[in-house]
């Protein structure tokens, strides 16, 4: 009877001890399956790096010829040590020039003190859901809506051209002559943006190919893959234009104050802008080569 029972006692001893190596066995081959899915979370590839490693150096980004154009007062330095310093620029003061970048101009003529300043900063992405262009883009958004941009208005025909005056109407609108149009010429010409002073000023007739809408700040659809264009006059009748624009994970910004000598002068809001636009052009291609 001793003997039978040792020999059961050591049959369910031998049972218990197979069930619990088949308990680990069964841990053992789960353990890849949940390793797998645990590593298909964090193993998603990371977003992809922007287009750009490095900055050009600002200094040297701007041709001599645009200078001319953009700073009339250079070629009127008359020491020559001095013309090149000016023509050479300044470069901006930075702690990381693998990150941003920028030099300043600033010349004096008879007429007016020009300044230009261009500034480069690449954007890096420091989450790996998050690409460089995407957290650019972000930055770029944060500049567009603190230039606090008005709605676009549109030109005076256009608004103008959907209305057709009955008979008795257009009898009062000779009789009005010129004149009520051109008050509301004016009206829109004057909500729009200052862009249009120069030619109040001066007595000079605006351009029949540039509408108030054309000139004011806007966001412009030709330039790098977002930018804007900024336009303000300020009571001393300094002239900012401004233009920012991103290119993949670059984000470039221009800068181009104009102060004329005389208290009764304004500068051309066309011009500026026509110079600004030609210089942001230049930098575009120059990134994209």
């Amino acid at each position: 009877m001793q003997r039978k029972a040792y020999v059961v006692g050591l049959a369910g001893l031998l049972a218990a001890m197979a069930a619990l190596t088949g308990c680990t066995g069964s841990d053992d081959g789960d353990e890849p399956t949940d390793s797998k899915q645990g590593g298909s979370g964090t193993t998603a590839p990371p977003a992809e790096p922007g287009r750009y490693r490095t900055l050009p150096e600002p200094c040297d980004a701007v041709e001599r010829g645009t200078l001319d154009a953009l700073l009339p007062g250079l070629k009127q330095v008359t020491d020559r040590e001095q013309r090149e310093k000016a023509y050479a620029g300044a470069p901006t003061l930075t702690y990381d020039t693998d990150r941003k970048v920028g030099c300043r101009w600033s010349a004096e003529s008879t007429s007016a003190t020009d300044r230009l300043w261009v500034d480069f900063e690449r954007v890096t992405s420091y989450e790996n859901a998050v690409s460089d262009d995407s957290r650019a883009s972000q930055l770029y958004a944060t500049k567009e809506e603190g230039a606090d941009l008005p709605v676009p208005v549109p030109s005076s025909p256009s608004a103008t051209s959907t209305e057709t005056p009955t008979e008795d109407e257009s009898g009062a609108s000779d009789e009005s002559g010129e004149g009520a149009g051109g008050g509301a010429d004016d009206g829109d010409a004057g909500s729009a943006t200052p862009t249009d002073d120069p030619s109040a000023t001066s007595g000079g007739t605006p351009s029949p190919s540039l509408t108030p809408a054309d000139l004011q700040p806007r966001t412009l659809d030709d330039l790098g893959d977002e930018a804007f264009l900024d336009d303000a006059l300020s009571a001393s009748r300094q002239r900012t234009v401004t233009v920012v624009f991103r290119t993949s994970n670059v984000m470039v910004t221009i800068r181009y104050d104009e102060q004329p000598t005389s208290t009764t002068d304004v500068p051309s809001s066309e011009d500026m802008q026509d110079r600004v636009r030609e210089l942001a052009d230049q930098l575009d291609g120059a990134l994209n080569e």
